[in-house]
Parts: C-alpha cells; sequence; structure tokens
C-alpha cells in the first residue's frame, strides 16, 4: 500500500522514482480504507531532503500513509523556500487549534544542539508539542534531538556535551531482540551518527520507565523506549541517505571547520572513494516495525486516539 502525498511536492518524485508506491490525496479518498495519519515534525533545515528521508521509510510498508507536514509556528527556516513551506507545511498552533488527532509523530532532530533546551526560541512551544501528543498522538518517534528533547521533558535526563563529535558509522548492538520494534534485527549492525552530544546509559537506566532497546560501546543508548508516554527516542541517524554524511563532512571541509573523516564511512577511510550503505535495511526493519505497531494498536476511531 502506498504513502499518500501531494503530487507536487518533490518527495512525490523522488520515491515514485525509486519504485515506492505514492498516493495522491485525491485518490486516496476513493478507497475503502482508513489510511494511517502519521505527521512529520520538521526542526532540520534542510525541509526537502529530511522530508525525503523519512516519507522513503514510513512509505516502504504495505500500509497506506496520510503524511503531514508540521513546522514550528514562529521560526522562520532560512534554507527552504518559503513557497515550499506556505504549500506543504502547517503551523502547529494551526494543528493544536483543530483538535485532529494522529497516528503517529515523527519530530526531528535540529542543528541547536550546543544550546541549553531552555534556550530555544521555539522550546516553549515544543514542551506544548510535547504535551498535546499525550492526548492527540497514538505514538511519537523522537530523532536525535528531538528524541534528546523528548526524554529530557519527560524524565529530566540530560544531554551532554562531547569533547569532539561522534560522526561515523558505528557498530550498535540489539538489546532487546523480542522488542516488536526490532523484529528481524541482527544482533550487531551499524548506525549513522553525528552529533556533539550524547545521552549516558547509567542516567537511562536509573530511570524505571524506560528500556534501551540498542546501544553502542562506542556512543552509547541509540533507541530508547518509553511506553507510558508511547514514545520512542532515537538518537542516531537510520534515516540518512548513503550520502548525508559525506555532505557534512565535505560541507565542514569547504568552511575549514576541524572535522574528523567519518569513521566506518569510506571504503578504507578514504574520502575520494563513494561511501557504502550498510544501515539501509535495518533503517526499513525499525520503520517499518514501527507503522506495524501502531496499525496494531492505534483505534479504528481516530477520535479515540489518546483518551
Amino acid at each position: 500500500m502506498p504513502i499518500t502525498l501531494p503530487e507536487t511536492l518533490p518527495a512525490f518524485d523522488v520515491l515514485s522514482r525509486e519504485g515506492i508506491m505514492v498516493m495522491s490525496p485525491e485518490r486516496a479518498a476513493r478507497q475503502d480504507i482508513r489510511p494511517l495519519r502519521i505527521g512529520l515534525l520538521n526542526l532540520m533545515p534542510k525541509k526537502i531532503q529530511t522530508e525525503n528521508q523519512f516519507a522513503r521509510l514510513i512509505g516502504a510498508t504495505p500500509l497506506q500513509i496520510d503524511f503531514q507536514l508540521i513546522r514550528m509556528s514562529e521560526h522562520q527556516t532560512k534554507n527552504t523556500a518559503a513557497e515550499h513551506m506556505e504549500t506543504f507545511y502547517r503551523p502547529f498552533s494551526e494543528v493544536e487549534e483543530t483538535g485532529e488527532k494522529f497516528d503517529g509523530l515523527i519530530i526531528t532532530g535540529a542543528p541547536i544542539e550546543h544550546l541549553p533546551f531552555d534556550e530555544v526560541t521555539y522550546w516553549e512551544e515544543l514542551r506544548r508539542v510535547f504535551a498535546w501528543t499525550q492526548t492527540h498522538v497514538h505514538s511519537t518517534f523522537g530523532v536525535c534531538w528531538g528524541g534528546m528533547a523528548m526524554i529530557y521533558h519527560f524524565h529530566g535526563v540530560q544531554k551532554h556535551i562531547l569533547d569532539h563529535k561522534a560522526f561515523g558509522c558505528f557498530r550498535h548492538r540489539n538489546l532487546a531482540p523480542a522488542s516488536p520494534y526490532l523484529r528481524g534485527f541482527s544482533d550487531d549492525f551499524v548506525i549513522p551518527v553525528s552529533r556533539w552530544t550524547e545521552i549516558r546509559q547509567p542516567e537511562v537506566a536509573a530511570r524505571p520507565a524506560l528500556r534501551t532497546l540498542l546501544g553502542s560501546d562506542e556512543v552509547g543508548p541509540c533507541l530508547v523506549e518509553d511506553p507510558a508516554h508511547r514514545a520512542l527516542y532515537i538518537f542516531n541517524h537510520f534515516e540518512y541517505d548513503s550520502d548525508t554524511l559525506k555532505q557534512e563532512y565535505d560541507r565542514d571541509v569547504a568552511q575549514g571547520t576541524p572535522i574528523n573523516v567519518p569513521m566506518n564511512y569510506y571504503p578504507d577511510d578514504d574520502p575520494s572513494r563513494p561511501p557504502l550503505n550498510r544501515w539501509r535495511s535495518h533503517a526499513h526493519l525499525l520503520y517499518g516495525n514501527w507503522i506495524n505497531e501502531i496499525y496494531q494498536t492505534t483505534p479504528f476511531k481516530p477520535e479515540e486516539i489518546g483518551a
């Protein structure tokens, strides 16, 4: 089954060319089935790239997905055309006012790791988003900084500044093979990591309400489950394209920003060679499992979500 996207959204053509089933809202309306309503609260500067990455993963399941793009109400992006934002995004204040419900919500990362949470310009609105998810969203997925913000908001778990950037593809372990979110996962695999902050496992373990599902000896906890808040927090980047770390590395080199070659990413750690994607299959497994869990547990009547 397809993901529903506006035909004029760039992701519609990108995913169609990749063989992913994409359907216009007009065509979806004629099907006798309730699609899952998944929102993307996009905090990343490169909005279109991030849309493509997440739409690719949640659109690869056998279920019909109604994909909705959401932005912070007052924050204005400098890296995406205003016309694109006006055409495809709704401010959270509008979504909140309508009282509509979502089966799932993804909250992305944001390049503001160095700031304390309460110094982020939209922090108060984001706290409203977190509270709203408890009554209007069946399952929430916080990614990288978004996950760190959620785990701090709900549990007081602090992020810690690293003395050097965790950058590259790091080996991780499957710590909960029986979890429905990890169906099909290998015991050992790599995940792209790109961050200046970390969440520490002892501080997660000190909260009995939290459960670490994926972790790394090198870069700490990766995927944390928070059943009481119907949430998952992931601090690394399964959604990354094959060349996303390369783009970040090339940008920093061009700007003269000190940066290490991303670890275990290029063949023989040689930036002149094309990087290999070694995480794509697990990315599809994780997001497919998340969508399947939502499908199995969300109320059939949307108005009952969060009740």
